[in-house]
């Protein structure tokens, strides 16, 4: 008896499960800010994080009479931290 109602237990947990769907969270695509569009920077690649920032512009600085971009806030606040160790020599 005991057996019987262990394996009908067992047999609606497995099918329980089974009918789950794993949850894949999507990435999404990242795109450029509109306001970004036809702004000359003078590095092509994130001089953080290294990303290519010709088709990600995020965000941009100017330090030293430069402008530089940048693929994420992220990326620009880091630069700001010590933008010797980063700006184009």
């Amino acid at each position: 008896m005991k057996s019987n109602i262990l394996m009908i237990l067992l047999s609606v947990s497995a099918l329980s499960c089974a009918q789950e769907t794993p949850q894949v969270k999507q990435v999404s695509k990242m795109k450029p800010k509109t306001g970004l569009k036809g702004i000359k920077v003078v590095n092509t690649d994130d001089p953080v994080c290294h990303m290519s920032t010709a088709q990600y512009l995020k965000d941009t600085a100017v330090y030293k009479g430069k402008t530089y971009g940048f693929c994420s806030d992220l990326c620009k606040k880091e630069f700001r931290k010590n933008p010797v160790k980063y700006a184009l020599k």
